[in-house]
């Protein structure tokens, strides 16, 4: 059991699509939302936002196959086929018409399901991630995205390379027991796999450029105005072709779910209490939650490699695996 602003809730894993995946959830409501995780992060990243969001929406959060403390799919290891695993982490959960939560390299993913399941999400809040064609970038994330072979990331030790991203969280210090997930989330070859995700930005993003003008979904878009990871120009270049957007920019860096989480909180709630209707966009009509559809909790298949770290987890009797903490 872990307590987040004194919220009690179980993190633990299930099987999703023949991969274990971490996830938590929050007590059940009338309203449902999918939150993915950024990087290199994992879902402790909603830490600061979770009771507000949760006092009138149930909310499940993954991290993402790769990502955080997930089994990876080397297959997955892209935008447009991670969106096709969000519908089944969706339908996993029995969340028919969630609301999305997709920071960072989740942005494209959430955005080719939408483009590829139109109406499927209720809305969508997409924040600090690369979108713009030609890309914008700049700072580590330019070096890793731009680097000549993932050889010296292989060779390297992860945790300093994480540390000094994570050192652009401004106005916010991390818990030490939050900064330990994120550092143990890509020990040994994690993160340098999870780089390959990044790397296939040039090739996969002038696709998701084309779909644009075509997702109905509503998109609230959230920029940090001094983000030197992912200029600003990505969400313009959203909220142009968009058709059912909303744009604002936050006094804060990459990391805006963490450096400026209550000011995020207040735009997602407010977004969720009927901002994504105005945008004009079709709605679904039926998001009856189906609690239990999906797989168990189950053992890892064979011919998948298990790349999760357990560090920080207790396996339970039943052969699942909880936070220690």
């Amino acid at each position: 059991m872990t307590i987040w602003l004194n919220t009690s809730f179980v993190i633990t894993f299930r099987v999703i699509d023949g991969l274990t995946v971490r996830f938590a959830q929050s007590e059940d409501r009338d309203d449902h939302a999918l939150l993915l995780s950024p990087w290199p992060e994992s879902l402790f990243a909603f830490e600061q936002m979770w009771a507000r969001l949760a006092e009138h929406t149930h909310l499940v959060a993954i991290d993402l196959p790769g990502f955080g403390h997930s089994q990876r799919r080397d297959a997955l290891l892209a935008p447009r086929a991670m969106g096709d695993f969000i519908i089944h982490a969706a339908d996993a959960f029995g969340l028919e018409h969630p609301h999305v939560i997709a920071p960072d390299v989740s942005t494209a993913a959430a955005l080719f399901a939408a483009a590829a399941y139109p109406v499927r999400f209720r809305s969508l809040v997409a924040s600090g991630g690369v979108t713009a064609v030609p890309l914008q970038l700049g700072g580590w994330l330019k070096d890793w995205v731009e680097a000549p072979d993932l050889d010296t990331f292989r060779r390297a030790d992860p945790r300093p390379i994480i540390a000094g991203a994570l050192a652009d969280i401004k106005r916010y210090a991390l818990p030490d027991s939050i900064c330990d997930d994120y550092l143990s989330s890509y020990q040994g070859n994690r993160f340098a796999e999870s780089m390959r995700y990044v790397r296939s930005y040039p090739s996969e993003l002038p696709a998701l450029a084309d779909l644009l003008p075509q997702i109905q979904t509503p998109v609230q878009i959230i920029a940090g105005a001094h983000d030197p990871v992912v200029p600003p120009a990505n969400a313009a270049f959203l909220a142009e072709r968009l058709p059912h957007s909303k744009l604002d920019i936050v006094d804060a860096g990459h990391f805006t779910w963490e450096e400026a989480a209550g000011e995020f909180a207040a735009l997602v709630t407010t977004w969720w209490d009927g901002g994504y209707a105005a945008t004009g966009a079709a709605q679904p009509t039926d998001h009856r939650p189906q609690h239990g559809r999906g797989h168990p909790d189950a053992v890892i298949p064979d011919g998948v490699d298990d790349n999760r770290s357990t560090s920080g987890f207790a396996v339970q009797p039943d052969g699942r695996k909880n936070s220690a903490s």
